[in-house]
């Protein structure tokens, strides 16, 4: 090596960001933690400092899940005993590594994967989403808070299936080799892992979720066109409403308010009751009683509409052949 490229690699060295981690076991937290960081433009070519060395991982530009500080600027740990950070006042689960670097990088991650521009209102709102989303979970796993009540024993086991069991699984074996370098090689297995789950999720939301959303909303806000009180919401090509709906009535403070929604299933038109909560089977206004189970002409008979299909026996979804004879269903229904 000449002296002038030695010169160029102490220059490199002595520049190169670090990102610090603690060697060692590693869990979903800081894996997912690491790859976040790695997608800003500030620690992208970053190196990745596996250690206990308390001055080894001060030399770093940024710790994350050791060192017992959290400051917001430089240590990153929740292993305090007096921590309590959440995500917001709204949420109840304690941050981990990962909550903490979204909760202080996210939404700059998310402008960097979607091009989304820091005042977009739109990234206040894909923030909040992701976390709730994926983040939490990874939160609260963490940190040993249970998704469920302590009393219900679950009917199978998904550890292995979970992504904090399948970075566990990255671990060496207790008959496996356990040194450094091969520790260090897993874990950036587990970093890519979460990464890119993470990535695909952050995708979804912006490209495909929150279109989605925009559509919801602008359906909701032209309902009254179709009933005075906004009861009927229609949707002229075929959208994931369901989640967005209930979200956008707490937003717009007519929760409850809506009780038919018409689309199209790409053969007719369909009226669908709204449940009276996402994971419900129970509808807040079912079609009537008197159309259930009936099909074809001799629903057009019984209902005056003519083109219809079918009603189902409980009354939470009908059919006709055009969208005019839905739009007849579901207002005669509100009459009911």
């Amino acid at each position: 090596m000449t002296i002038d490229q030695a010169i160029r690699d102490a220059k490199r060295q002595k520049t190169e960001m670090k990102i610090g981690t603690h060697s060692g076991t590693f869990h979903a937290d800081e894996a997912l933690a690491v790859f976040m960081l790695k997608l800003l433009p500030k620690y992208k070519d970053s190196a990745v400092v596996r250690s206990r060395t308390p001055d080894v991982l001060e030399a770093c530009d940024i710790i994350v899940d050791v060192q017992g500080q959290y400051d917001g600027v430089k240590h990153f740990d929740h292993h305090q005993r007096d921590f309590s950070e959440t995500f917001s006042p709204s949420f109840k689960t304690k941050l981990s590594s990962a909550g903490l670097i979204y909760k202080h990088f996210g939404k700059e991650v998310i402008s960097s994967q979607l091009d989304i521009k820091h005042d977009d209102s739109k990234l206040g709102i894909l923030y909040k989403k992701i976390y709730s989303a994926m983040i939490e979970a990874i939160d609260g796993n963490d940190n040993g808070q249970s998704a469920y009540p302590d009393d219900i024993e679950p009917a199978y086991s998904t550890s292995s299936i979970t992504l904090p069991g399948m970075v566990a699984a990255l671990n060496p074996a207790w008959n496996e080799t356990y040194d450094d370098a091969y520790l260090d090689s897993q874990f950036e297995k587990a970093s890519k892992l979460m990464g890119g789950v993470f990535v695909d999720l952050v995708k979804y939301y912006g490209k495909a979720w929150l279109p989605a959303r925009d559509l919801v909303k602008a359906a909701i806000e032209n309902s009254k066109q179709y009933d005075d009180e906004g009861r009927i919401v229609v949707f002229d090509q075929f959208v994931t409403w369901k989640g967005h709906l209930f979200e956008l009535e707490e937003e717009l403070k007519i929760k409850g308010q809506i009780y038919y929604v018409i689309y199209s299933d790409g053969k007719g038109w369909r009226v669908q009751a709204v449940p009276v909560d996402p994971h419900s089977f129970k509808s807040r206004k079912p079609l009537p009683e008197p159309w259930r189970g009936v099909r074809d002409q001799a629903l057009s008979d019984l209902t005056g509409i003519e083109g219809g299909i079918f009603v189902h026996a409980s009354g939470f979804i009908g059919g006709n052949q055009t969208r005019e004879g839905a739009m007849l269903m579901a207002q005669k229904a509100l009459t009911f």
